[in-house]
This record gives C-alpha cells, sequence and structure tokens, in this order.
C-alpha cells in the first residue's frame, strides 16, 4: 500500500482558482435568516456577551434558554467573522437591507477564503493522484457541486468541509497534532462535523497509536471552546441549542436526534433526485464515488475513510425532517462530506475522462445557474433544467432572468444580466482551461471493464435530466383546487384620525399535513393608507411593493406558522372607512382573504 500523501501542483492552478473565485465569490446574497443568527452572535461576542436578546427577538434561527435568545448554531463561524465584522465595520445586522457590500465582504474573509482553500485542497490531492486530472477535479468540485452556491453564503458548511478535509490530508501526511487542531475547529463551525473528527481520529489510531496522543491535544482547542460555549450559553457542555430551538421547526427539532431520524423514502429522493438531487444538479458526483472504489485499489485505508464520511451525511441529510434545510438549491448538509467524495474525482478522470469530462459540464453548467438564480430553485418545483430549456420559451422576462442575484459588479454600475454573464463566462473559461489540459485516455491493451456501471450512471443522469425537462415529477402542476392557507388580520387601532398611525399584524398559517410551497402573502392597501416603511417579515427574501405589498415567504411546514407586520399612516383625505385585505397564495393558489376596516373619523 502507498501510505504518503500524493500531493502535486496542478497546471494553471493559480489562473484556474482566480476563474474559480470570479465565478462563486462575485454574486451578492440579500440578508437571510442565517445571516441574522450568526452575526447576532458576532456581535454578542464582541462584547462579552454569548446572548443577544435585542438582536434575537425578531431571527427566526434562533434558540431561548433562561429567558434570553441565543443563535441556534455552532459558535465557530460567529468566531471566524469577528475581525472582519469590526474590519470592516460592519452595520448591526437586523439594520441590514439589500445587497450590503461590508456584509459581503465579511463573507468572503470567511466563508470564500475556506471556499478557495477546500477547492485548493481537492486539486493538489487530484493531481497526485492522477497527474494531470487536478485541474478539472478542482473546477468540477468548486463550480459543478453545492459548495458553489454557499461560497459567499453565511453558512457554515463550507468552512466545515475545508477544515475537515484538510484534517483527513494532514493525518494522511503523518501530522497528528495539526489534524486534530483543523478537526476541531470543524466541529466548532459545525456540530456535525464531529463525524469527521472520528473518523479522522480512527484513521490516526489505525496508523499507529503513537498519533493519538497528539491528535487529542490538537482537537482540544476548538472543542474546549465549543464546551465552553455550550455552558456559557446553555448551563452544561452536552446541551446544545438544538434542545432549545424557539422557531416553527421546534416540534419538528424534537423527534428523534435533533430532527434526525432513520432515512425515509421521500427525503432519500430529493437528495438524489429531487429538484436540486444530486443527479440533478451535480451528477460529476456519480464518477467521484466510482473514482474512490480506483483510489481504494492503491490507497484502501483512505478511501475507506472517505467513503465512511460521506455515507455518514447522506444518511444524516436522507434521515432529516427537511433534507433541503429551507432556503437552499440542494441538500446543503452534504457539504462537509463534497471533498471527501471529490477525493475520487482525480481517479475518475484518469480512468474514464470523456465521461467524467461529459458529467462534470453537465455539474458547472447546472451549478452555475443554480448559484446564479437562487430564488427558482428548490424547495419550489421547477428544476434548474426546466428554466434554462424554457428560457427562449418564456414570454417578456423569463422566469431565470427575473430571479438573477446581483453580483459585486452592481456597485460598479453592472446591471444583473451582466454581472450574471461575467460569472458565466468565468466558470465557462475555468472548465475549459481545465478540461483541455486533461491527458489524453491510455489505449486499452485489454477489454475495458466497468461499463456497465459507466453505462447504469449515464442512464441515471439522463432519466432524472429528461424528467427535470419535462417537470415530471417535479411539478408546475396545474392546481385547480383553493390553497388551504389561513390568514389573519390585526391592527393596533381600528379607529385613527388623518395623520395617525396604524400598525398592522399579519399572520399566515398552513394548517395542512404537507409543506406548502412558493409562499406569497398579499396584502392590499386602499387609498389613503400609505406604508410608512418595508414590512418586517420573519421568513424568505422580503416584501416588494406599496399599495399592494407582496411578500415572498418562502415555504411552510405543516402546522407552521409567519408574521408580518407593516406600519400606515391615515392620508389627509381619506376616505371614512378604509378597508385593507390580505391572503396567502401557494404555487400561484390564492386562499381565502382576510379582511380589516379602519374607522379615520373623516367627513
Amino acid at each position: 500500500m502507498h501510505r504518503e500523501l500524493p500531493w502535486r501542483r496542478p497546471r494553471f492552478e493559480r489562473t484556474l482558482l482566480a476563474l474559480v473565485a470570479a465565478a462563486a465569490l462575485l454574486p451578492v446574497y440579500t440578508v437571510n435568516a442565517q445571516d441574522v443568527s450568526r452575526l447576532c452572535l458576532t456581535r454578542a461576542l464582541a462584547h462579552g456577551n454569548v446572548a443577544n436578546d435585542e438582536c434575537l427577538m425578531h431571527a427566526f434561527d434562533r434558540a431561548a434558554y433562561g429567558g434570553h435568545f441565543y443563535s441556534d448554531k455552532a459558535p465557530g463561524m460567529s468566531l471566524l467573522e469577528l475581525p472582519s465584522a469590526e474590519a470592516l465595520r460592519l452595520r448591526r445586522i437586523e439594520e441590514v437591507e439589500g445587497l450590503d457590500p461590508r456584509l459581503w465582504g465579511v463573507r468572503l474573509l470567511s466563508s470564500g477564503i475556506a471556499f478557495l482553500a477546500c477547492a485548493f485542497l481537492v486539486g493538489r490531492l487530484a493531481e497526485g493522484l492522477a497527474p494531470g486530472a487536478g485541474g478539472a477535479a478542482l473546477v468540477s468540485f468548486a463550480l459543478g457541486t453545492l459548495a458553489m452556491p454557499f461560497a459567499a453564503a453565511n453558512f457554515g458548511h463550507v468552512p466545515a468541509a475545508a477544515l475537515g478535509f484538510a484534517a483527513f490530508l494532514l493525518a494522511w501526511r503523518r501530522r497528528p497534532g495539526a489534524a486534530g487542531l483543523a478537526a476541531g475547529c470543524a466541529t466548532l463551525v459545525e456540530y456535525q462535523a464531529a463525524a469527521i473528527l472520528v473518523a479522522v481520529g480512527a484513521y490516526v489510531a489505525a496508523r499507529g497509536l503513537r498519533g493519538v496522543a497528539r491528535y487529542a491535544a490538537g482537537a482540544a482547542p476548538g472543542l474546549a471552546l465549543l464546551l465552553a460555549y455550550d455552558t456559557a450559553a446553555f448551563g452544561a457542555p452536552w446541551r446544545l441549542p438544538y434542545d432549545y430551538i424557539a422557531n416553527g421547526y421546534a416540534a419538528e427539532q424534537a423527534r428523534g436526534l435533533f430532527g434526525i431520524g432513520v432515512p425515509r423514502l421521500f427525503p432519500s429522493y430529493e437528495v438524489f433526485a429531487g429538484g436540486g438531487g444530486l443527479l440533478v444538479v451535480s451528477p460529476v458526483l456519480a464518477a467521484a464515488g466510482a473514482g474512490l472504489v480506483l483510489l481504494g485499489r492503491r490507497h484502501r485505508a483512505e478511501a475507506l475513510l472517505c467513503a465512511a464520511v460521506t455515507a455518514f451525511f447522506v444518511l444524516l441529510n436522507c434521515g432529516y425532517f427537511l433534507p433541503y434545510g429551507g432556503i437552499s438549491p440542494g441538500p446543503r448538509f452534504l457539504i462537509p462530506a463534497l471533498p471527501f467524495l471529490a477525493a475520487g474525482l482525480g481517479p475518475a478522470f484518469a480512468r474514464r475522462p470523456a465521461p467524467t469530462a461529459l458529467l462534470a459540464a453537465l455539474s458547472v453548467t447546472a451549478t452555475t445557474a443554480v448559484t446564479l438564480a437562487w430564488g427558482i430553485n428548490p424547495p419550489f418545483h421547477r428544476t434548474i433544467w426546466g428554466e434554462l430549456v424554457r428560457l427562449p420559451s418564456d414570454d417578456g422576462a423569463p422566469r431565470f432572468t427575473r430571479n438573477l442575484v446581483g453580483t459585486a459588479l452592481g456597485w460598479l454600475g453592472a446591471g444583473r444580466n451582466a454581472g450574471a454573464a461575467a460569472v458565466a463566462l468565468a466558470a465557462l473559461a475555468a472548465f475549459a482551461l481545465a478540461a483541455a489540459r486533461l491527458p489524453a485516455p491510455r489505449r486499452a491493451t485489454r477489454r475495458p471493464r466497468g461499463l456497465a456501471g459507466v453505462a447504469a450512471v449515464a442512464a441515471l443522469v439522463a432519466a432524472a435530466g429528461a424528467s427535470a425537462v419535462a417537470r415530471y415529477p417535479y411539478g408546475d402542476r396545474v392546481v385547480t383546487t383553493p390553497s388551504s392557507l389561513q390568514t389573519t388580520l390585526s391592527a393596533s387601532t381600528t379607529t385613527a384620525l388623518p395623520g395617525g398611525e396604524v400598525d398592522f399584524l399579519a399572520q399566515l398559517e398552513n394548517p395542512d399535513p404537507t409543506s406548502a410551497m412558493r409562499v406569497v402573502l398579499t396584502i392590499d392597501l386602499p387609498p389613503g393608507l400609505e406604508l410608512l416603511g418595508p414590512p418586517w417579515h420573519e421568513r424568505g427574501p422580503g416584501c416588494t411593493g406599496t399599495g399592494r405589498i407582496s411578500c415572498d415567504l418562502d415555504y411552510l411546514e405543516p402546522g407552521m406558522t409567519t408574521l408580518v407586520r407593516f406600519g400606515t399612516r391615515v392620508e389627509p383625505n381619506a376616505d371614512p372607512e378604509l378597508e385593507v385585505q390580505a391572503w396567502g397564495s401557494t404555487n400561484g393558489v390564492a386562499a381565502r382573504r382576510a379582511s380589516l376596516e379602519i374607522t379615520t373619523g373623516s367627513s
């Protein structure tokens, strides 16, 4: 067995990393629940606290314990973002709106750097395993998997992936102390990364017991910080924020192990073949799985570790009650395992360069499109392939282009279409340069093996893609029955003189036993009522409009309730009676309206 770490620099490595950075880090997302939860904790830590009641009072991702509100995340990302948030003088996160350059900078200096480091590690390992394939593996991982849309987002998955994979490579290089430090920090960032900590520890022990003590010593600082945080926030080192979730998912989180149970059929379908499933968006990972088998012929222990980590996160995701984790283009809980699975890309490119390159091209196309139009993807019904195929036939402004995210080029005056074109061109250039450097396939001296496996993978990918284009079983189904969403309106007062203020609360509930997707709350303000400012909302990208207000609330799980608050002022010439109406809709189908009358005292 070959025990030394294969490590080589791919050709054009710096150019490829620059193109990957341009493609993945230029997109700028609006503020989301993850930003609020993590950066509320960052601000608390800057002031020597772990609770932040003022900031988290109206947050969605929060935990409640002892009369105070806490982030429901592991503290590692908040710690990682502390220096950049202070250096960039980030505003209070609850006051940040739209595309904020300082928030984007904080994301880049945490998750963005981790993303590039992880791509670098995957490329170096792949080149060491299969000379000439490192660049293609680097680009396929970085721009062909869910790592790309999360590269410049405030989630802990990509930093946990980078740290966990670094721990594995350091252990392979016989640096157990440094490996333990990286694995401990990965667990500090994401609790689930404890599985990587254990797996790499077992690998270190299998190579000799002398390294175990050094590995444990290396892991101690990260684990000590994590246990200290849990003790300070929740009273004991074994208590986790998942025990005290204070949002609409509390009941689901309480089932099984923090919402994780035995893998079920529908979540498993979603993970592999749903709208953001691996076979639909990242089919190159099928080739990576086959590559792990090839890797095992020369590096058995390392291949087994990569397979074990991948299997753990797949089972975790398939058993979780929310397989895509809310607002996500796919099964994001798999991200910490992706570099371990990508360890098979080098051998896959070396053995089957043409089929693997084809799968990589499909993956880069789909993932780049997902990154550019996150808002129209799962949990909504159409897949990204359905959107792309229908681009020429959509009348007016296609749905895909309507939902393009902003990019950093927008601050230089470029429009969203120009920014999207720049991202797509960077991704295309990266893939073209990497694919051009692939070595020519070696001539077979005997009958090639594995053709049946190649054919099976191709058939699965083709079936998933065809279903996506045909909209079956993914959706945009015709719905003829009314939505059952229930809307309730209340106001601070039902009588107000001209010039007076009336504050409204709209409550939307999903009473069905199934999830409500593409949920929108529409509010009609009559002439005579002036909206005072953007409505406050718990979920989704936010609200637009002034007379008719449209609030995109993403989706609602069974039994979930969400709130929207907004303030109005009675105008001088308002009618004596003003009627405000509000109603919810799911997948474009409206539910029953709620109404409330305001008496203005006008004559």
